[in-house]
């Protein structure tokens, strides 16, 4: 599933290409890809025609556009589940469109032709959702001074890259969780945006094995991991995110590079970039993690609550 890099991309690429314009009518080829939409397929599309894209937002792996700036009471929400595509079409584009085109949200005058929603695996969606007020009064995302929010986005918390994310707040609230530090980089509600492959590059950054207890790791080992995360999406966002295969491109269709900049995500076997050992894959939570087994100790199943790992300093 595309994370914050992935989805900053083709956030940027929204808002360059479709802000200001006007949706002129609303196609839905396949009714799975509203489903998520209350009302259905007719009601989808007499939300969107006739109104204005006035802004590109994103909130961690969040994505929508804001309708209208003098109602700013809804949005058109996009999830692009794992292989969900928004694509930009030129007025000198085929109309076919793609082979898993699901909806196309057709654009009044300017180089747009349509904004194209593709989906090969059918788990992304589409809606038109209304906005709720931020808890903190802060802007609800990048991309818009807006402090509103998605109704289906109020509970995900804020993102390592956002200005408003209350960073001490964080620390102290990951601490407090009694779970292995991957998961908790992982929940969405804690902070949000970071999925397996960044949470396993992270986690080699700042040399922590992803079965560390949270409750048990040191505020400056936290603000580590921290770092770690935001350095290695600010990384991907400069090559446009990582692509795997031709599931996730940007909206004009071209794919993300950082996989070549991969040290231990997808590397079983290989030598780790810092120290030479091999990399290895452990399952977790019907996925992989994946580490270095020196730069990354495991900590013993129990350590003892006085022990270098078992020790938790406040």
């Amino acid at each position: 599933m595309p994370e914050l890099p992935e989805v900053e991309t083709v956030r940027d690429g929204l808002a360059r290409h479709l802000v200001g314009a006007r949706v002129r009518d609303v196609e839905v080829r396949r009714d799975s890809s509203v489903r998520r939409h209350e009302g259905g397929a007719a009601d989808f599309r007499g939300r969107l025609e006739g109104r204005t894209l006035t802004a590109a937002v994103r909130r961690g792996k969040f994505l929508w556009l804001v309708l209208d700036d003098a109602a700013q009471d809804d949005a058109l929400m996009a999830h692009l589940g794992m292989s969900g595509q928004l694509l930009v079409r030129g007025r000198a584009a085929s109309p076919v469109g793609h082979p898993h085109l699901r909806a196309r949200i057709h654009l009044d005058e300017g180089p747009v032709a349509s904004l194209d929603f593709v989906d090969q695996r059918t788990f992304g969606h589409l809606a038109v959702t209304d906005l709720v007020p931020t808890a903190d009064g802060a802007p609800g995302g990048h991309g818009s001074g807006l402090a509103a929010v998605p109704t289906p986005v109020a509970h995900i918390a804020r993102d390592l890259l956002d200005p408003h994310l209350d960073r001490a707040a964080l620390v102290r609230g990951l601490r407090r969780r009694r779970t292995d530090v991957k998961r908790a980089l992982l929940d969405q509600t804690l902070v949000s945006g970071i999925g397996n492959i960044y949470a396993d590059e992270a986690l080699w950054r700042a040399r922590l094995h992803f079965a560390r207890q949270t409750d048990r790791l040191r505020p400056s080992d936290v603000a580590r991991l921290l770092d770690a995360a935001a350095d290695v999406m600010r990384s991907a966002l400069r090559v446009g995110g990582t692509s795997f295969d031709a599931l996730y491109v940007d909206v004009n269709g071209s794919s993300g590079y950082f996989d070549r900049a991969l040290a231990v995500y997808g590397q079983h076997g290989r030598p780790c970039p810092r120290c030479g050992t091999p990399v290895v894959r452990t399952p977790f939570m019907n996925r992989s993690s994946f580490t270095c087994p020196r730069c990354q100790r495991r900590p013993p199943r129990h350590a003892a609550p006085g022990s270098a790992l078992g020790a938790r300093v406040p």
